[in-house]
């Protein structure tokens, strides 16, 4: 299943807690405090995977927590740290703080790490508080609590070509014929529910990534039909090609067909109307495509590329002229991201988190040791002249 859009809570390990104690060995019944500090909590992690295209693996644990550390031990031992927790996450998501709305991570490159609460610091054990004034010290640390948030996950899939139209306008046939992708054909509208990228290859060992996108309607920039909903994934390709059904059996004609799909365009993101556009006539393998072409030419003011999916018509031509396109917009889709927000992007060190306090000493709670004074034994008042009574010897065991 696809999801493109969840809402996550993250905390970060806890840091383990000081121990207090004592060494006491042999030949060493004072041998000095020796408790040792708590580990450290784990990190959580979000690292971006190009073999990932779904947030769909996340959806069922929407609480994520990173291991805390372990408390410290005797004989100076530390405590063991938390492992940090790494999500994965398709590449394109965008991580947002949900309190604040400040985008916190814009993951458009693959492998791409990044730290968004840090686990907590372990307490000290009462060894680090030793010192001449405090030979015998009972404090210790708590451990520093790891830091929480409440993030937004939104997925725009990064795809080199951008497949827009009408539905059944033949996008989903296009992507099937020139790459290995398999999404659902059918002969209804609104077979595509869920964006389906594949991958074309070129020659000269050269390929880019093609993205069917479901088909858009009339007032789609407000919500109709799948809407915005899929309309934010085309904001990621570097080109749009543009498919309109030549031979349509119902519906707008070509010329009419392209002027809604570029009005939706334009009023949901200028930045994406500008984009470089391949128009393209669809099944040109029925009669009276002729017609709908020069519709289309007068329409849109250039002559499209007339292909036939069923028939591979034209695909060819197709396949050079969007390479040349793509070479022609120069920088790869990852430079020319557009954030939904006018607030500049900020990484993890300069993103605002929540501050975790210092641990306070803590004085292990016991009886205070009073100070030991030399016992000493009742001393006997004899009289003069008077000689001490013997003790009586038992008799017992005489026969």
């Amino acid at each position: 299943m696809f999801r493109d859009h969840l809402y996550l809570y993250l905390k970060a390990g806890d840091g383990g807690r000081g121990c207090v104690s004592f060494l006491h060995e042999k030949f060493m019944p004072k041998g000095g405090p020796d408790g040792g500090d708590g580990g450290r909590g784990g990190d959580l992690i979000f690292v971006a995977k190009p073999d990932l295209n779904t947030l769909y693996h996340l959806s069922h644990q929407v609480h994520l927590r990173a291991p805390s550390g372990e408390p410290g031990q005797g004989k100076n031992c530390y405590g063991r740290g938390g492992r940090d927790l790494v999500i994965k996450v398709p590449v394109g998501t965008i991580i947002r703080d949900r309190e604040t709305g400040v985008v916190l991570k814009d993951l458009v490159r693959a492998d791409e790490p990044v730290v968004l609460c840090k686990g907590g610091r372990g307490g000290r054990g009462n060894k680090t508080f030793a010192g001449p004034l405090n030979q015998i010290p009972m404090q210790f640390e708590e451990g520093q609590k790891g830091e929480e948030r409440r993030v937004e996950l939104e997925l725009k899939l990064i795809a080199d070509v951008g497949l827009v139209g009408l539905p059944n306008a033949g996008k989903s046939t296009l992507l099937s014929s020139m790459s290995d992708a398999r999404p659902k054909i059918a002969d209804y509208p609104f077979t595509t529910l869920i964006p389906q990228p594949g991958i074309v290859s070129g020659s000269g060992y050269r390929s880019f990534v093609m993205a069917d996108l479901p088909g858009l309607i009339e007032g789609a920039h407000t919500g109709v039909g799948l809407g915005t909903v899929f309309l934010k994934h085309v904001e990621r390709t570097r080109v749009l090609v543009h498919l309109v059904d030549l031979a349509p059996l119902s519906g707008p004609r070509p010329g009419a067909a392209w002027k809604v799909i570029r009005a939706e365009l334009e009023q949901y993101s200028r930045q994406l109307a500008g984009k470089p556009e391949v128009v393209v006539g669809t099944k040109c393998d029925l009669p009276g495509w002729e017609k709908g072409a020069k519709e289309l030419e007068k329409a849109c003011g250039r002559k499209p590329i007339v292909i036939s999916a069923a028939t591979r018509q034209g695909l060819k031509e197709l396949s050079r002229k969007l390479f040349a396109a793509l070479d022609a917009a120069g920088a790869p889709a990852e430079e020319q991201v557009a954030l939904p927000q006018a607030v500049k992007p900020m990484v993890t060190e300069a993103a605002p988190r929540p501050r975790a306090e210092d641990p306070v000493p803590v004085v292990r709670p016991g009886r205070a040791r009073a100070a030991k004074t030399p016992s000493r034994k009742p001393v006997r008042k004899v009289r003069a002249g008077a000689v001490p009574a013997r003790k009586k010897k038992s008799g017992r065991g005489k026969r």
